[in-house]
C-alpha cells in the first residue's frame, strides 16, 4: 500500500474522463473521507451536492458559462478566447461522470459578540478545503481522476439559481470525478 506522502505527491488534477460510471460504493467512500476531515469546532461546515445526471451537469455548466462570459467581456477578453475558454470548461463539467459541488454552511459555526473573534467564516473555508483534499486523496487511492475547480466561487448566484440550492448553502468549489 502506498504511503500518504506518495499519494500526496502522485495525485494529479484530471480534466478528461472516460464515460465509465463510478460505482456508488466508491463515491460513498470518497464522501466519507471528506467527512473525516478536521474542521473548526468539529462543525463540518460543508455540504456536498452530487451531480451525475447529464442534463443537470450541462445546465450547471451553461449557467456558469453565461456568468463567466459576462466577466470575461468586462475584462475585455476577445471573443475567440472567450469561446475557447468557456467551451473547454463546459466539456470538463459535462463529461465528468460525477460532479461534486462543495458548499459552505455557517449553520453550526459559533457566533461571537467579540469582534476580534469574527473569524468563523475563515475557519469554515479552511475546514472545507481540508474536506476537499481528503476527497481528492481518496479518489486517487481508488484509482480515479479528480480535479478541484474554484469556478463556483466566482458565480455563486448563477450556481445557486441553476441548482435551486437553499440559501444557507454557499457554492465554493466543484470537484470532477471519473476514470
Amino acid at each position: 500500500m502506498p504511503s500518504v506522502t506518495d499519494a500526496i505527491k502522485n495525485r494529479r488534477s484530471t480534466r478528461k474522463y472516460s464515460p465509465k460510471p463510478i460505482p456508488k460504493k466508491i463515491l460513498t467512500e470518497i464522501l466519507e473521507a471528506a467527512r473525516w476531515a478536521p474542521s473548526a469546532h468539529n462543525a463540518q461546515p460543508w455540504r456536498f451536492i452530487i451531480l451525475t445526471d447529464v442534463s443537470a451537469k450541462r445546465a450547471l455548466a451553461k449557467a456558469m458559462m453565461k456568468a463567466w462570459i459576462k466577466d470575461l467581456t468586462a475584462d475585455k477578453v476577445n471573443v475567440e478566447n472567450r469561446e475557447e475558454m468557456t467551451k473547454a470548461s463546459i466539456q470538463c463539467f459535462a463529461h465528468a461522470p460525477v460532479l461534486v459541488l462543495a458548499c459552505l454552511t455557517m449553520t453550526d459555526m459559533k457566533k461571537y459578540a467579540d469582534e476580534r473573534k469574527q473569524i468563523e467564516r475563515d475557519l469554515a473555508i479552511r475546514s472545507l478545503g481540508a474536506a476537499i483534499q481528503n476527497m481528492l486523496l481518496s479518489a486517487h487511492s481508488e484509482g480515479l481522476g479528480a480535479c478541484w475547480l474554484c469556478a463556483p466561487a466566482f458565480c455563486k448566484d448563477a450556481v445557486t439559481k441553476a441548482l435551486a440550492i437553499p440559501e444557507d448553502l454557499e457554492p465554493q468549489a466543484l470537484i470532477t470525478l471519473g476514470h
